[in-house]
C-alpha cells in the first residue's frame, strides 16, 4: 500500500527511518502539502474555510490563488474581518500527521534533518533514528506582535547558561536557543498586528522570508527553514503605532484585502454562528427576526457615522455582543417578573448600549457628544432604516391629514394620552400599555395579519419608536424606561420633577 493510502493509525505504527522507506514516505514542503490538499479540495467541491461568510467571491479565491502560488500571506483589514480565524482555518489544508525526528526540537524532516541534532542522531543510528508523529494541529503558531518583541523571541540568541552546562564553545552552534520562527519549521507561523512590529525586528524576516534562512549572532549558521507565513495588519494609514517597512512588504508574496459583511444575512450568519448564548437563553427566550435586523443595523448605521472613526472600523465583535447583551436583558427582566419563557423586546435595546460603546472609537464630535450618547443615536438611526420595510412613511401619511393611517392614533396622543414602557415591566403591564392605544393593534394586524402574540407586541412597540424617530410623536428617555406622548405637547411642558438629568428627550 503506498504511504498516501495508508491511515491515521497505520502512520503512527511507523516507527523508524526505515520504516518511512519501506511506506514509500516521500519529503514535501509545507507549501506543497498546502497546495496539493487545497487541490484535493477543490477537485472534490470541499470548503477548507468553513464558517467564514461573504467572502466567498473576494477573499476566498484570493487565499486559495495565493496558497496554489505557494506565497506567503498578508491579510490586511480593519478589526473584527476574521483575519485570524481564517489563518487558523488553514491548519485543515495540512496533512494529519508528519514524521519528525523524535527528540528533535525543530521538528526535522527524517529524510531531510535541519538541526545538529537531528544530522548527529541519523549519521549514528541509520535507518533505525526513531521518529515521532506531529499531528497538524500542532503545527500552527502565533505570535501577537508587541513592542517588546526581541530578535531573541523570534528567532533566537545565544544561551550561556546552556554553554555552561554543556561545556561548550560559544562557537559550537548548539549553544543557540532557537526562538519561536525556527520551533515552527513545517509549521503555519502566523504574526498579529504586524505594523506593531519594531522596524528592526521586521528586518530580521528579510533571510527568512526571502531566502529561507536564518542568521543569528555571529554564527555562519544557515537554517533553510520550510514555513508558511501568514501575517495580519490593519490598513496602514489607519494604524498611528506602526507600519510595515517597505522591503518587507515587497517579501510578502500577496497581499490580501479583507472587508466587512456587506448585506444584513450575511451579518446575522456571523453573529448567529459567534455568539455564546446559555443554553437555558435559547431555550426560553425568543428573538424575533425584526430584532435581529436591527442588531445587524446598528454596526452598518456606525461604519456610515459621522461621530464614528471610519479608518479604525467597526468590528463585527459590536454586533456579537450585542446581540448577547439583548438576549440578556430580556432574560434579566424575566427573572425579575418570575416568567417562565419571555421574547425580546424594543425597549430590551437599552441594554445594548454597553456592547456599542465599547466597540466604537470616536472622532472628536463623538468625544463631545459621549460614547452612551453616540450609541443610542446608532440604535434610533437603526430603527429609522428599517421602520419603512414594515410600515408607511410617517413623513408621507402627513399629508393626507385625516385620512392618515396614523391620524387617530396619533390625535388620542395629542389629547394628552402617553404610554409608559419600563424597561422591567411583566407581561401583563407591557401588553396593557401599548393596548391601550387606539388602532395601534389594528394597524400591525392590517400590514403583518399573520404576526401573532410577543410578534404582534413587538411590531406595536416598533411602530411607536418608528413614529418617534420620523418626528411624529416624542421619545422621553428616562433611566428606567421610557415615555411616548405628543410631540408638540411636550414642547411646551417642563418635566415635573427638578432634577434636569432625569430624563433625555429624543
Amino acid at each position: 500500500m503506498a504511504y498516501n493510502e495508508l491511515k491515521s493509525n497505520q502512520l503512527l505504527e511507523l516507527k523508524t527511518i526505515q520504516d518511512l522507506k519501506n511506506a514509500g514516505y516521500q519529503s514535501k514542503t509545507i507549501k506543497e502539502e498546502l497546495r496539493d490538499n487545497l487541490i484535493n479540495s477543490l477537485q472534490n467541491n470541499g470548503n477548507p474555510f468553513e464558517g467564514i461568510y461573504g467572502y466567498e467571491e473576494t477573499v476566498i479565491p484570493d487565499i486559495e490563488r495565493a496558497i496554489l502560488s505557494r506565497h506567503n500571506i498578508n491579510l490586511l483589514g480593519l478589526r473584527g474581518q476574521a483575519k485570524t480565524r481564517i489563518a487558523r482555518l488553514m491548519v485543515g489544508l495540512l496533512d494529519e500527521y508528519i514524521p519528525f525526528v523524535k527528540g528533535s526540537e525543530l521538528n526535522d524532516d527524517p529524510f531531510s534533518p535541519l538541526s545538529r541534532f537531528a544530522k548527529d542522531l541519523i549519521a549514528e543510528k541509520g535507518d533505525s533514528t526513531e521518529i515521532e508523529w506531529l499531528h497538524r494541529n500542532e503545527r500552527y503558531t502565533e505570535k501577537l506582535a508587541t513592542p517588546d518583541v526581541t530578535v531573541s523571541d523570534l528567532i533566537g540568541d545565544v544561551d550561556p547558561i546552556r554553554a555552561a552546562n554543556l561545556k561548550l564553545n560559544y562557537s559550537d552552534e548548539r549553544v543557540i536557543n532557537f526562538g519561536l520562527i525556527p520551533r515552527s519549521h513545517r509549521c503555519i507561523f502566523v504574526i498579529n498586528e504586524l505594523p506593531d512590529l519594531q522596524a528592526r525586528i521586521q528586518v530580521a524576516l528579510f533571510n527568512i522570508l526571502q531566502e529561507g534562512d536564518i542568521q543569528i549572532r555571529g554564527f555562519k549558521l544557515r537554517l533553510p527553514l520550510d514555513i508558511q507565513f501568514v501575517f495580519t495588519a490593519n490598513p496602514e494609514d489607519y494604524t498611528n503605532r506602526g507600519s510595515i517597512v517597505t522591503p518587507l512588504k515587497d517579501r510578502i508574496g500577496s497581499q490580501i484585502i479583507t472587508h466587512y459583511p456587506t448585506t444584513l444575512e450575511i451579518s446575522k450568519k456571523i453573529t448567529h454562528q459567534e455568539s455564546s448564548l446559555a443554553e437555558a437563553q435559547k431555550e426560553k427566550i425568543k428573538v424575533g427576526e425584526i430584532a435581529t435586523d436591527l442588531v445587524e443595523q446598528i454596526s452598518f448605521v456606525a461604519r456610515d457615522s459621522e461621530y464614528v472613526d471610519e479608518k479604525s472600523g467597526v468590528s463585527a465583535r459590536l454586533t456579537i455582543s450585542a446581540y448577547e447583551n439583548l438576549v440578556s436583558a430580556a432574560e434579566r427582566r424575566m427573572l425579575i417578573n418570575n416568567e417562565k419563557t419571555t421574547s425580546v423586546r424594543m425597549s430590551d435595546f437599552r441594554g445594548v448600549v454597553p456592547a456599542i460603546a465599547g466597540k466604537i472609537e470616536l472622532v472628536y464630535e463623538g468625544e463631545q457628544e459621549g460614547a452612551g450618547i453616540v450609541a443610542e443615536s446608532l440604535i434610533n438611526k437603526s430603527i429609522r432604516e428599517q421602520f419603512l420595510k414594515f410600515f408607511p412613511d410617517p413623513e408621507k401619511q402627513k399629508k393626507l391629514k385625516e385620512d392618515s393611517l396614523y391620524y387617530m392614533m396619533l390625535k388620542w396622543f395629542g389629547d394628552g394620552n402617553t404610554v409608559d414602557i419600563m424597561n422591567d415591566a411583566s407581561q401583563t403591564e407591557y401588553e396593557k400599555q401599548l393596548k391601550q392605544v387606539p388602532l395601534l393593534e389594528k394597524i400591525v394586524a392590517q400590514k403583518h395579519p399573520k404576526a401573532k402574540g410577543d410578534e404582534k407586541l413587538f411590531l406595536m412597540e416598533f411602530l411607536l419608536h418608528g413614529l418617534a424617530e420620523y418626528s411624529a410623536l416624542n421619545k422621553n428617555i428616562l433611566a428606567n424606561g421610557m415615555v411616548f406622548k405628543d410631540l408638540f405637547s411636550s414642547m411646551f411642558s417642563m418635566p415635573e420633577s427638578d432634577d434636569d438629568d432625569e430624563f433625555d428627550e429624543y
